[in-house]
């Protein structure tokens, strides 16, 4: 594992497995995290509040939350009056984009995270994002990181200036659920302090949606027991 001990990178930090899993791996590789959550207008604010409390013991060097009101534009299940899926069959769905995506989040997402980026003089932007557990979102893809990348490399004073370029590192983007968690364990993460689930009832997951789903799949496949409190067992 390359080190890059004390190089400033940004991660894109939710307080979810995912994110949590990027940020265990940007410390081992010796980066000074500095970790950007939002509220964007989610129904449930459980993950943010676990994002605070992990970031707060990693002693990461700044959490930066951001408000955004995306739920004044709607159109998804996570900001928006619509009901969260469940018991979905998620088997050849990747072709599928479900209710529960927001509009261009991690676009938005993104854009923040070079804005930040560029003040800090940090090139590296960390995203939890992977193509093989994605739910069928068009955000989490390769080639759209890579476009992105590229945008921001041609539209930022420091991708002008042509001192060191951005890169969008994704380092969960071919892992299964299991492999993530399985990496996760390894580096020391301690599941039972992150959250995944789109619908939960104060801080228990339902077990029932896309996220939970996936999440249960994972540990179940990893052979690690699943230390998540859901309602439905």
């Amino acid at each position: 594992m390359t080190t890059h001990l004390n190089e400033k990178a940004v991660i894109l930090f939710s307080g979810g497995l995912d994110s949590t899993t990027v940020l265990a791996i940007a410390r081992k590789e010796g980066y000074a995290c500095y970790c950007l959550s939002f509220q964007y207008g989610q129904k449930q604010t459980v993950e943010l509040a676990k994002a605070r409390q992990i970031a707060t013991e990693n002693q990461v060097a700044k959490h930066l939350v951001l408000n955004l009101d995306l739920g004044k534009i709607g159109g998804s299940a996570l900001t928006d009056t619509m009901e969260v899926p469940k018991d979905r069959d998620l088997e050849g769905q990747d072709d599928e984009i479900p209710i529960t995506y927001v509009p261009a989040r991690n676009t938005i997402f993104l854009a923040h995270a070079v804005a930040w980026a560029e003040v800090l003089e940090a090139t590296e932007i960390f995203i939890g994002v992977n193509a093989v557990d994605y739910s069928g979102y068009p955000d989490c893809r390769p080639e759209f990181l890579e476009a992105f990348a590229n945008m921001a490399n041609i539209g930022t004073r420091a991708g002008v200036d042509g001192k060191d370029a951005f890169s969008i590192q994704a380092p969960l983007l071919k892992m299964s659920k299991a492999e993530i968690i399985k990496t996760g364990i390894a580096l020391g993460v301690d599941y039972t302090k992150t959250h995944s689930c789109y619908d939960p009832v104060g801080e228990q997951a339902c077990g029932r949606c896309d996220a939970c789903i996936l999440r249960r799949r994972g540990f179940l496949e990893a052979g690690i027991p699943d230390p998540t409190d859901y309602i439905e067992k």
